[in-house]
């Protein structure tokens, strides 16, 4: 199997960012149509558990558009042949931080290239515990 591809790693990295634009800028309808249209869609949150595709939908328009912005640190994106791709990255908010994990699958959706987040993870982190001095 082709780990890497140049052009197939561009191509998902590219659809990674278009992503990460419509996350923290919360365009709904290009995250939504960014998720692959099926009931066997996953998507596990923080505090929710979303299976199928009008479950994500329904978290999207619910959920607040107030201190979406992060900064991200540690991105790897690695492809496996032409149609397969992982996303993980370490996020970064005010609030506190977290991490990603996406499976993006080329599909024969028009736009983007097909690329589709078929799974996806996030998850926060713990505050650092602190040492006294």
């Amino acid at each position: 199997m082709d780990v890497n591809l140049p052009d197939v790693h561009a191509e998902v990295s590219a659809v990674f960012a278009i992503y990460e634009h419509a996350l923290v800028s919360n365009d709904v309808s290009l995250l939504d149509a960014l998720f692959w249209d099926s009931p066997h869609t996953v998507r596990y949150g923080v505090a929710e558990n979303l299976v199928g595709i009008e479950a994500i939908r329904a978290f999207r328009a619910a959920r607040s558009p107030v201190g979406l912005q992060r900064a991200l640190k540690n991105t790897v994106i690695t492809t496996f042949g032409r149609d397969f791709a992982t996303a993980m990255t370490e996020f970064v908010r005010p609030t506190g931080s977290g991490r990603q994990s996406q499976t993006w699958v080329r599909t024969a959706a028009p736009g983007h290239g097909g690329w589709r987040v078929v799974a996806a993870h996030v998850s926060l982190l713990p505050p650092p515990v602190s040492t006294p001095s």
